[in-house]
Parts: C-alpha cells; structure tokens; sequence
C-alpha cells in the first residue's frame, strides 16, 4: 500500500486478492478500459488502485456472477450515475428464470420418455 497524495492506492497484487479478480483479469480490464488503474509508475509501470477502483472491482464480480457480458459491464460501468443497474439486473434475472423454466421442461420431457419405457429393449 503506498500513500499518493492523501490517497490509499494498491498495487496489483494487493488489489487483486482484495477483489478476488486475477491479475490477469486486472490487465484486460484495464485494456478494454472497464476498471483502469487510477495511477501508472512512469518508470516501473507499475498499475495502482484506489478505493474507488475497490467499488467498480466488486460490482464487477456481482454482474460477472450474474452472467453480464462484457459488453453489458462496460454499459454499466460507463454510466456512472448507474441508474439503468437495478433494471438491468431484473432483466438478467428474468432470463435466468425463463432458461431455468426452459431447462426444468426438458428435463420433464426426458422424464416422460423414460416413462415410456422407451429404449428399454429385453435382450435374449
């Protein structure tokens, strides 16, 4: 943890195991400009976070779990009043609960064939 004018920053190491994102995941989401470093070293270049950057890393854990597309992230986190989350998220919901629904019927469907006895054959 380094002090950078009255400001707590991280290095990537630390940040990554605050968040529970990979450093790895730290450099692509700093190369599609969804959570950018707030600070690089001119001369190590070294990436630094803030506690700002702590907020947006765990919002994006929440929307990776909730099964946002990249896409979908940098809307969300592009819009930096965040009014459209909440919908965004029922909208996610909604989906999950419609190919849960569709997911249950197939496994209704499978149930029924095996009723039928279908490809119950008696071998001599």
């Amino acid at each position: 943890m380094i002090i950078c004018e009255v400001a707590i920053v991280y290095k990537v190491s630390e940040f990554s195991k605050m968040t529970g994102l990979s450093k790895e995941t730290l450099r692509y989401y700093a190369e599609i400009k969804l959570l950018e470093p707030v600070y690089i070293d001119p001369g190590n270049k070294y990436r630094y976070y803030d506690n700002g950057s702590y907020l947006v890393a765990r919002l994006l854990v929440y929307l990776r779990k909730f099964n946002f597309t990249i896409q979908e992230m940098l809307t969300v986190v592009n819009d930096e009043s965040f009014d459209n989350l909440e919908g965004l998220i029922r909208e996610k919901r909604q989906n999950l609960v419609e190919e849960m629904n569709r997911l249950q019927s197939i496994i209704e469907e499978m149930d029924e064939f095996f009723e039928l006895g279908i490809g119950d054959e008696d071998h001599d």
